[in-house]
């Protein structure tokens, strides 16, 4: 009689137990934390649930804007402010292919090279400006964020790199 107590028991609080946990799973959401005290825009970071499901996205470079220049040229692949629209441009195009949006980016790493028209030094403000263009404004879902300065990528072209990964439920 005890173990049939037991086994009724069981047998209600299981469905209840799976039904308590699908619902808690399905609540779990994205959640993106805001730096304190700051509007630049990136996150301090971003935690994703489990039930999230997460897209490595490779590292994309610039687009040819002048194809009369020589083709591993500066000239051929525009200032920093240029290649990084390029290159934002491409991963939304990456993205929309996998129904993903620039809003499910949850971490972004750019690699810059240092600009020769700007002493050497990376051109932070040129890649800002194409970047606000996707983040920060009508868009407001940011990822978390590293810029860095190196010393040249596989094309003496290119001054930017840059590679995410998104994250949707």
């Amino acid at each position: 009689m005890k173990k049939n107590l037991i086994q009724r028991s069981a047998m209600l609080l299981v469905p209840a137990a799976l039904s308590l946990l699908a619902a808690s799973a399905g609540a779990q959401e994205i959640v993106r934390h805001k730096i304190p005290g700051s509007d630049f825009p990136i996150a301090l970071a971003v935690s994703v649930p489990p039930t999230a499901t997460l897209h490595f996205i490779s590292g994309q470079v610039p687009p040819v804007v002048d194809k009369a220049a020589a083709p591993e040229s500066l000239a051929a692949y525009g200032d920093t402010r240029t290649q990084s629209e390029g290159v934002l441009k491409k991963i939304k195009e990456v993205l929309a292919g996998m129904g993903l949006a620039m809003g499910d980016v949850v971490e972004m790493q750019v690699f810059l090279v240092g600009d020769p028209a700007k002493g050497s030094h990376a051109d932070t403000k040129g890649f800002m400006e194409a970047y606000t263009q996707y983040f920060g404004g009508a868009q407001p879902n940011l990822p978390t964020r590293a810029v860095v300065q190196v010393a040249g990528l596989s094309s003496p072209g290119w001054l930017v790199e840059i590679q995410v990964i998104a994250a949707k439920k």
